[in-house]
Parts: C-alpha cells; sequence; structure tokens
C-alpha cells in the first residue's frame, strides 16, 4: 500500500513537472497552501478552543519540571553559599594566627610558647610558612567558589524570571481563551437571533397596497359627487333674488328698511316655505 502511495505521488509530482515545468513547485506549494488555509477554516471554533485549552494544560508538566529544577538548584546554591561562609570563617581565622605567627618572629626572640609548649625559632617559621600557603590555595578556592556562586546565582534568577514569565503568560492565555469563548457564545447568540429576525418588505407592500385602495375610494368618492352634480336634481323651491343691499346689511348687523309690498312678499314666501315643510313631514 505504501508503494503504490509512494509511486502515485512520484507520477503526480513528474506529471506536474511536465504540465508546468520549472514553475510546478509553485503551482504546487501554493495548491498545497490553500488546501491546508481551507481544512483549517473548516474547522469549527468551539473545536479550536477546546484544543487551546489542551495546549495550555499541556503546559503544566513543563512548568512543573521547570519548577523541579529551580528547586533543585536553590538547594544547591544554598549549600555553596554555607560552604564559601564556612571557608571565609575559617580564612579570618587562618588569617590571624598567621599574622600573630609573623609578629610574635618579629620580636626576635629564640623561643616561643603556644598552648604551654615551647618551640623554637625555626619551628614556628617552618609553621608559619606552611600555614600562608594553606591560606593562599583556601584564598583562592574562595575566590573561585564565589565567582562560581555569583554565576549560579545569576542563572537562578534568570530561571526564576523566566518561570514567572510562563506563569504569567498561561494566566493570560486562559483568561484570552475565555474571553474568546464568550466572544464566540455572543456570536452564536447573534446567529441564532438573525434566524428569527422578521422579514417587513411583506409589511411594507400590504401597507403600500391599503394606501392605494384608500386612494382610490376616496377618488370614487369624489367622483360620484361630481357625477350627481352633473346630473342635476330637481329644484323643489323657486329660486330667489337676493338682495345685495339687505346681505350687506344682514353680515355687518345693519338695520334693514323694507317697504310694506317687500314685507308682504318676505311674509308669503315664509309662509310658503313652512307649509312645505310640514307636508314633507307628513309625508315621511
Amino acid at each position: 500500500m505504501i508503494k503504490k502511495l509512494a509511486c502515485t505521488g512520484v507520477g503526480a509530482a513528474l506529471l506536474a513537472g511536465l504540465v508546468f515545468g520549472t514553475d510546478a513547485y509553485s503551482y504546487i506549494s501554493t495548491t498545497a497552501s490553500r488546501v491546508s488555509d481551507n481544512v483549517k477554516n473548516s474547522v469549527p471554533v468551539e473545536f479550536e478552543l477546546d484544543r487551546a485549552r489542551k495546549m495550555i494544560q499541556d503546559l503544566t508538566p513543563e512548568i512543573r519540571r521547570n519548577m523541579h529544577l529551580i528547586a533543585k538548584e536553590e538547594v544547591e546554591v544554598e549549600k555553596l553559599q554555607s560552604r564559601v561562609g564556612d571557608l571565609e570563617e575559617k580564612l579570618t581565622s587562618s588569617k590571624a594566627d598567621i599574622i600573630r605567627l609573623k609578629n610574635d618572629l618579629d620580636s626576635g626572640s629564640t623561643y616561643f610558647t603556644y598552648a604551654g609548649h615551647e618551640y623554637s625559632r625555626n619551628a614556628v617559621q617552618t609553621d608559619l610558612a606552611g600555614r600562608f600557603e594553606r591560606f593562599k590555595t583556601q584564598d583562592a578556592t574562595r575566590v573561585k567558589l564565589e565567582s562560581i556562586l555569583r554565576a549560579r546565582e545569576q542563572g537562578l534568577e534568570a530561571a526564576r524570571a523566566k518561570l514567572d514569565g510562563m506563569l504569567t503568560a498561561r494566566r493570560q492565555l486562559e483568561v484570552d481563551v475565555e474571553n474568546l469563548e464568550a466572544r464566540q457564545k455572543m456570536v452564536e447568540v447573534a446567529q441564532t437571533s438573525s434566524k428569527f429576525a422578521f422579514d417587513d418588505s411583506h409589511l411594507s407592500k400590504t401597507k403600500r397596497l391599503v394606501d392605494e385602495i384608500r386612494t382610490r375610494i376616496d377618488v370614487a368618492e369624489r367622483m360620484v359627487d361630481v357625477d350627481g352634480e352633473l346630473a342635476g336634481e330637481i329644484q323643489l323651491d323657486e329660486q330667489v333674488d337676493t338682495d345685495i343691499s339687505n346681505e350687506v346689511a344682514s353680515y355687518f348687523g345693519l338695520e334693514i328698511e323694507l317697504d310694506e309690498e317687500e314685507l308682504a312678499e318676505v311674509d308669503t314666501k315664509a309662509a310658503e316655505k313652512l307649509t312645505k315643510r310640514i307636508e314633507l313631514s307628513q309625508l315621511n
């Protein structure tokens, strides 16, 4: 099976080389990049968030391993600090003894007494020379140990800073993932809400239709009134000629002076109108 796949891949590469020539690699790499992007974009966001959480959890073993290394180094540094401290105390005591022997020899005495024992000048000189050589060796050792101690202390501080950075980065990643998850939920809510959004286009069309119907009815009603006026109606009362003087006087509240004939005519017309109204009411 593997041989078949290998042969198929080689055959595809040769075919691409024949078709595209020297640009075959560019076509193949571009196609592979697009396929990779399409595959990544097709992965659900929820799955990617779960994968991010898993990767954050995978940081814990590495952080604990660094913590263990730092703890071990702290113990070693403390031991080295104790060793350097003991050596400094020993060198201080040795330096005091060396200076004491030197001062005794400088006094010019032939014999010297220490702790109840008497020593010759040569013996004291030999002891002083041995003490001084050991002091110089121990002092050189102290210098090297202090140099090593400083280097290890600096390395320990750098390791602590790196560990603090990892812890801070992990906490920030956890916050970022929580924030992204909240944003994703808001997107899901918005997408769900959009499914229930009302389409008001039909409502607008309905309102427009009702308005058109109302307009048509208004026009029809006006046309009925116009048709009635054009058709004409039977004039039930005789048209009375109005006197412009009387209209002006009535409008402005002026007294109207009428002669006897005009008064009689007005009374006759009023009586006729009253009679017609009574007849109409009896018919109804």
